[in-house]
């Protein structure tokens, strides 16, 4: 029997996270840019705004001339024109002088405010009443202050939204450099394993994790990719595996990892060109016995056959190689709590227990009380689907904690 749980502590295992190689890039348009990661820094060509323009309906005026405007003594104020939308005014506003905005109006030469109509009356077309003083740069958004001409206005790494995608609109962009969608190749393995369509007989059951992986996948940004179900034979699964290696980024071989898959595993991964077993289970709970090999850079993974196992495994260590091969900025600290995604603060229900020597990554649902966020634990066995379909989120008990308090703070990850 091969040594097998020299396990590594999860820190060393996200450690490892840049020794992969990253996809290549790739022009698409901006119209179906959204969700994917910027592969270089883009600085702004232009001020943006390009001129000083109106955010209310109002009048144009010098600040000074409205000082000390009240209902009971208005600025008496001459109005010199009207702006016309998408048009440069062709004069100036001087002290005592107004000029009628629409909201994104460009701001004539002279004036540095804008009265909101609600605030004047119009004594007829040349004379104006301000009853509300205001400041210089009020109600008008001046050239350039969104962002000046040079500064860079996204950064290499960012997974672009539809903010980000109406910025690049703003600046004339219509197409962005992207990194491709990372391919990730996904196996399934066991002589137990049968497909979604047939019917189990004894002993078997249906193959799930190709497709929860599959969504899991989807979710982050990458295309998974099914190389079916391979028994537990090594040529069978050399040869897949060798398939998967060359067409795809990453590859996951679901229920490699158990101790009677393992010996298969282990020796077609060593098999790979240039391959090094890199880890030999981790010291978590559930999936202790996941596998990562490198193969010419490319990251294999054997993850444990349960459902909830492997889909724990991949929040909490897969997707942040993921994510780095696909050009995903490390925006943090990655550590015991794996990606570093949105958080939420929680306070716990209840008691849970831990062994000490392993993080324990705990299921659990959000209740809220009387303004309070609770983290609900949900217990059960790695092989239970529905905890899965119960939880909103994981929580994480330290290597040296004996266990968590009702009442303790939690950092709580939604899945």
């Amino acid at each position: 029997m091969k040594d097998f749980f020299k396990v590594t502590d999860l820190d060393a295992v996200l450690a490892l996270v840049p020794d992969f190689l990253k996809v290549k890039t790739e022009t698409v348009g901006l119209i179906t840019a959204v969700d994917r990661v910027l592969a270089a820094d883009l600085t702004a060509r232009e001020d943006l705004p390009g001129f000083a323009r109106s955010t209310m309906d109002g009048f144009a005026v010098r600040a000074s001339s409205t000082f000390g405007a009240s209902d009971g003594n208005p600025a008496f104020l001459n109005i010199v024109g009207t702006i016309v939308m998408g048009e440069s005014p062709d004069f100036s506003i001087g002290r005592g002088e107004a000029a009628k905005i629409s909201t994104g109006g460009m701001l004539p030469e002279g004036s540095d405010s804008v009265v909101m109509v609600e605030h004047t009356e119009a004594i007829d077309e040349t004379a104006l009443e301000v009853y509300r003083s205001v400041a210089p740069g009020q109600n008008l958004i001046e050239k350039g202050e969104d962002f000046v001409n040079n500064e860079t206005i996204l950064h290499k790494g960012c997974r672009l939204r539809s903010q980000e995608i109406g910025l690049l609109a703003a600046f004339g962009s219509d197409r962005v450099r992207v990194y491709k969608k990372p391919v990730i190749g996904i196996i399934s393995t066991g002589d137990e394993i049968v497909p979604v369509h047939e019917t189990p007989g004894p002993a078997q059951i249906r193959d799930i994790n190709t497709y929860s992986l599959s969504s899991l996948i989807a979710g982050i940004g990458g295309v998974p990719v099914s190389y079916g179900i391979v028994k537990d034979d090594y040529d069978d699964l050399l040869a897949k595996c060798t398939l998967a290696r060359e067409e795809c980024d990453m590859v996951l071989i679901s229920g490699g990892s158990s101790v009677g898959a393992r010996d298969f595993t282990i020796d077609v991964l060593s098999s790979l060109p240039e391959a090094e077993v890199m880890v030999h289970g981790i010291s978590i709970s559930p999936g202790k016995p996941t596998i990562l090999a490198g193969s010419q850079q490319k990251a294999i993974w054997g993850l444990p056959g349960h459902v909830v196992s492997s889909m724990v495994v991949f929040h909490m260590v897969v997707r942040p190689f993921i994510e780095f091969i696909g050009g995903q900025a490390r925006q943090g600290s990655q550590t015991r709590q794996g990606s570093s995604r949105l958080r939420l603060s929680a306070r716990l229900l209840r008691n849970v227990s831990s062994a000490p020597g392993r993080i324990d990554f705990i299921r659990v649902r959000f209740i809220e009380e009387d303004g309070q966020l609770w983290a609900e634990p949900i217990l059960g066995k790695s092989a239970l689907i529905n905890t899965m379909v119960k939880a909103d989120g994981l929580i994480a008990v330290g290597i040296n904690s004996e266990g968590l308090e009702r009442g303790a703070d939690v950092s709580v990850m939604p899945i």
